[in-house]
């Protein structure tokens, strides 16, 4: 039955069509593939499904509501947009990544099981991880691995979870979960995914070695996946609330302290998502509208900010706050849709940010909780500092370095600004948003002490910056974070093992253990063409993932 048709199944079957057609066809296959996935979500209504059966289990690869529907909306129109975006300057490759990763995250929010969730959830781990790749240098071949290395580890403490909870309860449904060992599994998981400090530093790690299109699509799904997961699981957890505050806080002082601008815009996804996983612990219907409306509205205004900077890197080459400046009267255009989209993450009235930020606030005002208010507050400054002042300030205004952009090609343009209308339109009529959330809105947004709060915010961080200026200036440097324990310590560790080795003796028979298995090294990718490439931790890895899978598999 074509209604019944799963709309993940869309992009994914599209995804193999766009690797055998020639790249035009490829082009227009990946603008025409959201569409069709938009309209036949539009022909779903809550509460239908589509269910088989498997090994004595009934899978539900397609399960509706309102909560699924509204993340699905904004995956296909995302999808549409970072399209568009990379309509020129994408490779076959890379769109099949890309379509394959929509398909796949597309598929992880209507999946109504635990088991088709997990197949989406690796095939969305897979497809992200050959989107950075597609940019084929020895940074984005190392950084992929890592990333890979991470979402694989979060993946198999997923399934951990789903085999324990399956053994426990005989069920596969994906609903509330009761506290338990295989609820802090699937749990743990789920926050590796959704960045939550020190699980977090993959990301702002491999969002910048993509392309410019790649990071675009990065941007929108992994980590609103795991919003939704969380919301569909894990709904009124005490501690998501103070991860989430952590995650904001977090986000924000390593955003400030970046150099590069779009790890300074990947620090800040971390912030963001806390706003959302904070209001997923809350737990209310008020809060878990606030998380889907934030998720929706990030998707847009953190998309139309990685295309301002994309759009910066193809036009000079270059990403460090310190090499940029003097852009503004040269990238006019850009600079003027980049400001949409950091107006909008700003929380200003009459853009998307505005509308959805405030439920959260209002959620937590309501349940009583003024230290998370305040703390969410206090990031919502730094955002605006960074965001909205610092980035433009360093990229578009700072001194003249003589740089000459090339022209940015028209369907970029095109693509940021069907971003910066839909970021304007949900701010001016916010039903547009709070029509798709889950639960009834019975919030205004708009009224005079709301709108005095923000302005007054808003004020006085633009008069800390113009005081701060040149404390706040980009430096270049690189900041230290907990991904030190995967990128450097092993090497170090290596190290120190080697120079305390004791000499081998004349006359002893065979090498010995540490030259078996020589120290980690960073080699380099033969031309950039086969990211992948065999060390001892990757087979280690690989087996050590296999031996759990077993492990698990042998429980009665």
């Amino acid at each position: 039955m074509l209604e019944l048709l799963p709309p993940a199944a869309i992009l994914l079957v599209g995804a193999l069509v766009i690797a055998v057609v020639p790249r035009r066809v490829g082009g227009a296959l990946m603008l025409a593939l959201p569409v069709l996935a938009f309209a036949q979500l539009l022909a779903l209504e809550p509460g239908t499904s589509l269910s088989a059966s498997f090994y004595g289990f009934e899978v539900e690869p397609l399960a509706v509501d309102r909560l699924s529907l509204a993340f699905g909306y904004v995956f296909c129109i995302a999808a549409f947009i970072a399209g568009l975006y990379g309509l020129q300057v994408m490779g076959t490759d890379e769109r099949v990544a890309a379509t394959m990763y929509a398909g796949s995250a597309l598929g992880v929010v209507l999946a109504g099981d635990l088991l088709s969730l997990f197949v989406f959830w690796e095939i969305k781990a897979i497809g992200s991880t050959f989107l950075v790749w597609a940019r084929r240098t020895e940074e984005a071949g190392r950084a992929g691995k890592r990333y890979l290395y991470m979402q694989l580890a979060g993946g198999k403490l997923l399934l951990a979870g789903i085999l324990w909870h399956i053994a426990a309860t005989g069920s596969i449904e994906f609903t509330a979960m009761d506290p338990g060992p295989a609820a802090v599994l699937m749990l743990l998981g789920f926050l590796m995914a959704a960045a939550v400090p020190p699980l977090h530093p993959w990301l702002p790690d491999a969002y910048p070695q993509a392309t410019i299109a790649g990071t675009v699509f990065l941007s929108a799904y992994t980590t609103k996946a795991s919003v939704y997961a969380l919301a569909r699981g894990f709904a009124g957890y005490e501690i998501l609330v103070w991860l989430g505050v952590a995650m904001a806080l977090y986000g924000v002082v390593y955003a400030v302290l970046e150099n590069d601008i779009r790890r300074l815009l990947g620090y800040h996804i971390i912030s963001q998502v806390g706003y959302m996983v904070a209001a997923v612990g809350i737990g209310t219907e008020m809060a878990l509208n606030g998380a889907t409306a934030h998720a929706f509205a990030h998707i847009l205004y953190k998309g139309l900010l990685l295309m301002g900077a994309g759009a910066v890197l193809y036009a000079v080459g270059e990403s460090l706050g310190t090499r940029l400046g003097g852009l503004a009267r040269k990238m006019k255009a850009v600079l003027t849709l980049y400001m949409v989209g950091a107006v909008s993450i700003s929380g200003f009235p009459l853009f998307s940010g505005f509308v959805s930020k405030e439920l959260t606030m209002e959620a937590a005002s309501l349940d009583e909780r003024a230290l998370v208010v305040i703390l969410l507050k206090i990031a919502s400054v730094g955002t605006f500092l960074h965001t909205g002042l610092k980035l433009p300030y360093m990229v578009w205004f700072g001194r003249d370095r003589g740089l000459q952009p090339r022209p940015v090609p028209p369907s970029m343009y095109a693509a940021m600004g069907a971003a910066a209308v839909i970021n304007f339109a949900i701010g001016v009529q916010p039903w547009l948003l709070y029509d798709l959330l889950p639960f009834p809105v019975p919030y205004t947004p708009y009224y005079a002490e709301k709108l005095v709060e923000m302005s007054q915010v808003l004020l006085f961080t633009g008069l800390g910056f113009l005081l701060l200026l040149k404390k706040l200036a980009a430096e270049p440097t690189v900041s230290l974070d907990t991904d030190w324990f995967y990128r450097d310590a092993p090497f170090r560790i290596a190290g120190t093992v080697k120079r305390l080795r004791p000499e081998r003796q004349p006359g002893r028979a065979g090498p010995g253990v540490l030259e078996r298995f020589p120290p980690l090294q960073r080699a380099p990718l033969a031309g950039a063409k086969s990211p992948v490439y065999p060390t001892w931790l990757l087979g280690a890895s690989i087996l050590g993932v296999s031996v759990l899978i077993l492990a698990l598999a042998l429980i009665p």
